[in-house]
C-alpha cells in the first residue's frame, strides 16, 4: 500500500488533535501501541508488569514508529475479573510516571472507564482518555475529559466487561452505533471536551458476524465528522473465526488492519506496531 493510498481517498483527511503541548496531525494513519500492565489480558505478549518491562516495550514501540502509547491496567477481555480502583490506579501510576520520565514527549492514553483512575493518569502525564464504556460505567469521566482538555476515545460497548457478550442485540447494528455515537458527542461537547476519537468497538457487544458486519460499513461513519479508531489486534473475530489462537493472529490482524486503512481509520489500535507502521508508510 502507498502511502497516498491511504491519504487520496473520499474520506476526510484534515483531523487533528491536541494532546498536551502537541498537535496532532492525523491526515496520515497513525499507530497506538497497546502497553497492557496486567497480568490477565487476552494476548499474552502485551503483558508487562515490571517497570523495567514496559519501559523496554515502550521503547520498542517508539522505535518502530508509534506515536500514541495506550496505558491499561484493567484487563476488558470478555468476562474479565473486576478489580477495584485502587488496584487499578497502583499498576498504572508507575508506569505513566516512569514513561513520562523516560520518553518525555511521548504521547500517553490511559485505558481506563473510571474517573478517578483517569484523573490520576493524567495529572502523572497521560494525554488521551480512552474509555472502553462511552462514560457508561462512570459518568464523571467524561467531565474529567472535559476539565483537563484531553482528547476523549468513544467507544461503543453495551454492558460491561463482565456482561457484554450477553449483549448483542440490535434493531440496525451501523444505525444504532450512529444513534450512541450522536447523542454521546453531544453530552461530551456540553462538557468542553473538544478532541472527541470514535471507536465503533470491535470485539464488545458484537458477535464475530456482526464484527465483520461492522467492519464492512467502518466507512460509513465520516457522516458523524470525527477521526476513527480502529481496535482489531489479534481478537476474537480473527483467531476463533480461523481456529488458532492470539499468538497466531498477526497475519489475520494485517489483513483486517489493512482494511480499516482503507475504509478510513485514522488510527489503528495495536499490539505490533512495527507491521502496523509498513502498511500506512509502505
Amino acid at each position: 500500500m502507498q502511502n497516498s493510498d491511504v491519504e487520496d481517498t473520499i474520506f476526510p483527511s484534515n483531523y487533528s488533535i491536541i494532546a498536551g503541548d502537541k498537535l496532532i496531525d492525523l491526515s496520515t494513519p497513525l499507530v497506538m501501541g497497546i502497553v497492557n500492565v496486567t497480568p490477565d489480558s487476552f494476548y499474552s505478549g502485551s503483558r508487562s508488569e515490571s517497570v523495567n518491562e514496559i519501559l523496554t516495550r515502550v521503547n520498542d514501540m517508539l522505535n518502530n514508529g508509534a506515536s500514541i502509547l495506550d496505558i491499561g491496567g484493567y484487563s476488558s477481555r470478555p468476562g474479565a475479573t473486576d478489580i477495584s480502583i485502587e488496584d487499578e490506579i497502583a499498576r498504572i501510576q508507575p508506569a505513566i510516571n516512569a514513561i513520562s520520565k523516560e520518553f518525555p514527549d511521548a504521547i500517553i492514553s490511559i485505558d481506563t472507564f473510571r474517573s478517578e483512575v483517569a484523573k490520576t493518569a493524567i495529572e502523572e502525564g497521560a494525554h488521551i482518555i480512552n474509555d472502553i464504556s462511552g462514560f457508561g460505567i462512570d459518568p464523571e469521566i467524561a467531565d474529567v475529559a472535559g476539565y483537563y482538555g484531553v482528547p476523549y476515545i468513544l467507544m461503543h460497548i453495551q454492558g460491561t466487561p463482565q456482561n457484554m457478550q450477553k449483549n448483542v442485540e440490535y434493531n440496525n447494528l451501523f444505525g444504532d452505533i450512529s444513534k450512541y455515537f450522536s447523542k454521546k458527542i453531544k453530552i461530551l461537547e456540553s462538557k468542553g471536551v473538544k478532541d472527541i476519537i470514535l471507536d465503533p468497538g470491535f470485539g464488545f457487544s458484537k458477535t464475530i458476524d456482526q464484527n465483520y458486519e461492522l467492519l464492512d460499513c467502518l466507512e460509513h461513519f465520516r457522516f458523524l465528522e470525527r477521526p476513527i479508531l480502529a481496535g482489531l489486534s489479534r481478537k476474537s473475530m480473527i483467531y476463533k473465526k480461523l481456529g488458532i489462537t492470539p499468538e497466531e493472529s498477526l497475519e489475520g490482524t494485517i489483513a483486517l488492519n489493512k482494511i480499516a486503512l482503507l475504509k478510513g481509520a485514522k488510527i489503528l489500535r495495536v499490539h505490533d506496531v512495527m507491521e502496523a507502521v509498513e502498511l500506512i508508510v509502505r
